[in-house]
C-alpha cells in the first residue's frame, strides 16, 4: 500500500464512547457473505457474545457465530485442542460449506501459530480433508472492523481462487468492502447486470444479510458467494475493487489469477457513479442503458434542488475509513463544510479526506468537534454525544440498532446518491422549518429557480 500518512490520534486517557469495532467482528461479517458459512472465533465466549449481539441488533437477523470457548488454562497452555474440537463438532452437527476461523485478543496475545494449527489439523484429521477452512489473524487490540473484513476476504481469495487460461465473456469479479450495505451490494449487482455482465461478488451480503426467511432453521449463513464461484474468479475479464480496504485482496487475486483490477474508492456521488458506469460500458462494449441515463438526469436535478439546503452546512462525520471518505466527499460535492472527520483507525484513504480536521478518535472527539455545527453523521453509538452537543444525528454505518432497515439502505450509484441527497436535505429543511417557521428556503426571492417572488 505504500507509505501511510499518520493522522493525529486522540490523546485522551481512555475512550468513553468508542467508535472503533474490533477486527474479529469485521472478519465475521465477511465470512457471513459466503454461502452456508459459519464464522468461528478462536477465543473466549465473551468475545463472541459481544460481536453476536452487535450484529444481531444491526441486521435484526439470526447470526450464526461460534466460539472455541477458551478458558484461563487453555489460554495459557495453548488452545489447539479447543480449536480442533470445535471444528470437529461444527462439521459433525452443522455441515457448513465453509468455516472461517478468526483469532481474538486472547489468542493473539498468547501468540498462537494459527497457520501451524491449520497444518496440524489437516495432518491429524485426514478424514476431514473435505472441510473448507479459512484461518485469519484478527487481533482486536490492533486495527479495526475494516481491517478484519479485509483480512477475511484476502484469506478467502488466497485459499480458493484458482488461475485459469480460459475466460468467460462478460464475467466480472466484484470485491465489495464492508462500507457497502447489503442494499448497496444489490444495487451494484443491478447496475452491473444491466450491461449484460455476470458479476461474482465477494463477499455477497445482499444474498445472506438482506432479511430472507428460510423454510427451516439453518445453523449457517443463508446464501452468499459459493466456493465454486471464488474458484471461478480466475475466468473473469476484470475485477472491480470497491473500497481502498480491498486493495490487499485485489493484489492477492491478481497474483493468483492474473485478472486485471479496476479500483473505485467510492460509488456515492455523480462523478464517482459516472466513472463506474463508464468502466462497465468499456468492459461490456455496450452503451449505457436508458434506465441509468434517466437515473443520472434525476440525480442531477436532485443535486440542484438539494444544494440549497446542504450548502454551507457545517457537518462532523465519524465513520469507518472507506465510508468516511465516501460521505465526506459527497458532502463536499453538495457544498457542505465538513468541519471534522473522525476515523476509528489509521488508513491510507484518510489522505483523500476533504475536511477541516481529520482525527483518529472516538465519538467523544466527534462531540467536541461538533460545537456550533448543523449535523453529525455517525452510527447509533453517536446518539448520546449528539444529544449533549445539541446537534442532530444522521445515522450511517454499523451498528444502527435504533432504526429498522439500516442494512438495506442504498447510497451508491445514481439512485442511491439521489436518495441520500433527499434524506439529508429533508433533515436540514426540517431544521429550518422548526427554527424559522414554514418558510420557503429561497425566502421568496426566486433564488432557487422556483416561481416565488
Amino acid at each position: 500500500m505504500g507509505h501511510i500518512q499518520r493522522f493525529p490520534t486522540s490523546t485522551k486517557a481512555c475512550a468513553t464512547n468508542p467508535l472503533k469495532m474490533s477486527q474479529p467482528i469485521g472478519a465475521a461479517l465477511a465470512f457471513l457473505g459466503m454461502d452456508r458459512s459459519l464464522p468461528l472465533f478462536h477465543g473466549s465466549q465473551g468475545c463472541t457474545a459481544f460481536g453476536l449481539v452487535l450484529l444481531v441488533r444491526h441486521f435484526r437477523e439470526a447470526i450464526p457465530l461460534q466460539t472455541t470457548a477458551m478458558d484461563q488454562v487453555s489460554t495459557i497452555l495453548g488452545g489447539y485442542e479447543n480449536l480442533e474440537e470445535a471444528l470437529k463438532t461444527i462439521d459433525e452437527r452443522m455441515k457448513p460449506a465453509l468455516i472461517g476461523v478468526a483469532t481474538t485478543g486472547v489468542t493473539e496475545t498468547k501468540g498462537e501459530d494459527l497457520q501451524g494449527h491449520l497444518a496440524t489439523f489437516r495432518q491429524r484429521n485426514p478424514n476431514l480433508a473435505h472441510l473448507n477452512l479459512v484461518f485469519v489473524n484478527t487481533p482486536d487490540f490492533a486495527g479495526g472492523f475494516e481491517d478484519g473484513f479485509a483480512a477475511a476476504v484476502t484469506g478467502i481469495v488466497e485459499t480458493f481462487a484458482e488461475p485459469s487460461r480460459s475466460k468467460v465473456k462478460g464475467q466480472v469479479n466484484i470485491l465489495a468492502g464492508c462500507h457497502l450495505t447489503p442494499g448497496d451490494v444489490e444495487e451494484i449487482r443491478d447496475i452491473v447486470e444491466s450491461f449484460g455482465l455476470t458479476p461474482i461478488i465477494l463477499p455477497d451480503l445482499s444474498l445472506s444479510m438482506s432479511g430472507r426467511q428460510p423454510d427451516d432453521f439453518t445453523p449457517t449463513s443463508l446464501g452468499g458467494t459459493t466456493i465454486d464461484q471464488v474458484r471461478a474468479m480466475g475466468q473473469s475479464e476484470a475485477t472491480l475493487v470497491l473500497g481502498e480496504q480491498m486493495r490487499g485482496a485485489a493484489a492477492a487475486l491478481e497474483l493468483k489469477t492474473d485478472v486485471r483490477s479496476l479500483f473505485f474508492d467510492r460509488l456515492t456521488g455523480l462523478e464517482a457513479s459516472d466513472r463506474f458506469v463508464r468502466a462497465l460500458a468499456e468492459i461490456s462494449g455496450r452503451p449505457v442503458p436508458a434506465r441509468l441515463r434517466r437515473q443520472r438526469e434525476s440525480l442531477v436535478d436532485a443535486m440542484l434542488d438539494g444544494h440549497f439546503y446542504t450548502a454551507r452546512k457545517r457537518v462532523v462525520v465519524a465513520l469507518e475509513p472507506d465510508l468516511l471518505h465516501a460521505v465526506t466527499a459527497f458532502l463536499a460535492d453538495m457544498g457542505a463544510q465538513v468541519v471534522g472527520a473522525v476515523s476509528p483507525t489509521q488508513a491510507p484513504v484518510l489522505e483523500k479526506l476533504r475536511a477541516g480536521t481529520v482525527l483518529v478518535g472516538d465519538h467523544a472527539d466527534a462531540e467536541a468537534l461538533a460545537e456550533g455545527c448543523d449535523l453529525i453523521v455517525s452510527n447509533s453509538h453517536g446518539r448520546q454525544g449528539a444529544a449533549r452537543a445539541g446537534v442532530e444525528l444522521f445515522r450511517m454505518g454499523l451498528p444502527q440498532f435504533d432504526r429498522l432497515g439500516a442494512g438495506l439502505t442504498v447510497s451508491v450509484g445514481y439512485r442511491g446518491t439521489r436518495d441520500l441527497i433527499f434524506a439529508l436535505a429533508n433533515r436540514f429543511l426540517a431544521q429550518e422549518t422548526e427554527h424559522h417557521g414554514d418558510t420557503h428556503a429561497c425566502h421568496g426571492d426566486g433564488g432557487c429557480g422556483c416561481s416565488a417572488g
